[in-house]
């Protein structure tokens, strides 16, 4: 989805991008051209969801859909296609600071109404390019559940009056990249931040559920307005991603190409989950005192397979106390793990120096540093592996968990 984008015929290029004012490195006047739809070929095996633009309400906008709803189809044949979205978070087009493209009196009716009238027409233009493709979308996609539009009241109002839409989608941010008192301790590095994040998400979904439809959040990360340096490219977002998930791949004016710590909270998560396409796989929370620790039991089927914990302390290790002391506090958890009575389970670490590292991040040994094999894994001699943790005679295993480290124990 590319937010406010019009299609250009002339353009030799995927994406054109004009910076302005407006936003430091987020290219507000956006035109796509036909080589944009030969990046559904990059990934095979993999289904996409294709945005249309909600925001240019006007003739180019029109244009614009007309235009490329052919190529859309064109590029998805074959069971590529997931969903259709029109439309990113219309809830700010009355507020957005990258620039207001609604009347301050646009209300939730007046979106339904604007929302049906153009997929309706979408529907028609559909069938002319790719009748054999599914038909039906994600939506609204709105930024979150409190801005100017409500989410309930546009269900209310009818936004699935042709039954066309699969999945209800909301998005989710656990704060801003320039709101004030954002750190990362208190709403990154912080479990109750994120609990209370999702709660108005939950009481959404709740009082949506009369429709039937499953709700997902189809964008979530962890500041909005592309992050904040020294926050969320560090470790400790890593941990946040664990405990609620980067790779960078280009240049730009706030960070340099390379694996960004985020990306190895996916790797972590990833592994916690396990294959998750040949059985059942539940998460279960262990719930801890401290909302700065938290730990989570993985079933694959009936069976418990891994413990994770998550000790979100923020330690920086450039601290002055703490680079002089070289000492880093650790807490020690245990667990009593059914239908074991002796024996060794392994343990793998999600570890950095610190939660402010921006690179030096490993799991279970391997590095994903671009500057190393371009992202590739390549397990690094100086990191211990193989670790090993002693199941007692009544089933207990005890781990020690160093501030700002994850640790995973596979059963």
């Amino acid at each position: 989805m590319i937010p406010f984008a019009s299609f250009s015929k002339q353009s030799d290029v995927a994406i054109n991008g004009t910076f302005t004012p407006v936003a430091e490195d987020y290219p507000t006047i956006l035109f796509i051209g036909k080589s944009f739809f030969e990046s559904y070929s990059t990934w095979t095996d993999t289904k996409f969801i294709h945005g249309f633009n909600l925001g240019k309400n006007n003739s180019a906008g029109y244009e614009t859909l007309e235009a490329t709803v052919p190529l859309a189809c064109e590029a998805l044949k074959g069971g590529k296609l997931a969903y259709w979205e029109l439309g990113n978070e219309p809830d700010l087009y009355k507020t957005s600071a990258q620039g207001i493209i609604r009347p301050s009196n646009w209300t939730e009716k007046d979106y339904v109404d604007e929302w049906l009238n153009k997929t309706r027409i979408f529907k028609s233009l559909v069938s002319e390019n790719c009748s054999d493709e599914p038909y039906s979308y994600i939506s609204p996609s709105f930024a979150g559940t409190k801005n100017s539009l409500d989410p309930i009241r546009a269900w209310h109002a009818g936004l699935d009056t042709d039954k066309d839409i699969a999945l209800i989608s909301s998005h989710n941010y656990i704060g801003g990249a320039t709101q004030p008192g954002v750190t990362l301790q208190k709403t990154l590095m912080n479990h109750s931040s994120t609990v209370n994040s999702i709660a108005s998400q939950l009481n959404v979904s709740r009082l949506l559920s009369n429709y039937s439809l499953p709700f997902i959040l189809g964008e979530t990360n962890s500041l909005y307005n592309e992050g904040r340096p020294g926050l969320s490219n560090t470790f400790g977002a890593a941990l946040w991603g664990v405990d609620f998930n980067l790779w960078q791949p280009v240049e730009t004016a706030k960070a340099t190409r390379g694996t960004k710590a985020p990306y190895y909270g996916n790797i972590a998560v990833a592994q916690v989950l396990g294959n998750i396409k040949n059985q059942t796989t539940v998460i279960q929370n262990l719930p801890l005192e401290d909302e700065l620790e938290s730990a989570y039991a993985t079933y694959s089927g009936d069976k418990l397979t891994r413990i994770a914990v998550i000790n979100l302390h923020e330690y920086n290790y450039t601290a002055t106390a703490n680079a002089s002391s070289g000492e880093r506090p650790e807490v020690e958890y245990t667990f009593q793990i059914p239908g074991l009575d002796s024996g060794k389970i392994g343990v793998r670490r999600l570890m950095a120096n610190g939660s402010d590292a921006l690179s030096g991040i490993t799991f279970d040994g391997y590095s994903y540093n671009y500057e190393l094999d371009e992202g590739k894994p390549v397990r690094l001699n100086n990191v211990t592996v193989g670790e090993k943790a002693e199941v007692s005679s009544d089933g207990k295993v005890t781990v020690k968990v160093p501030y700002s480290s994850v640790a995973v124990l596979d059963l």
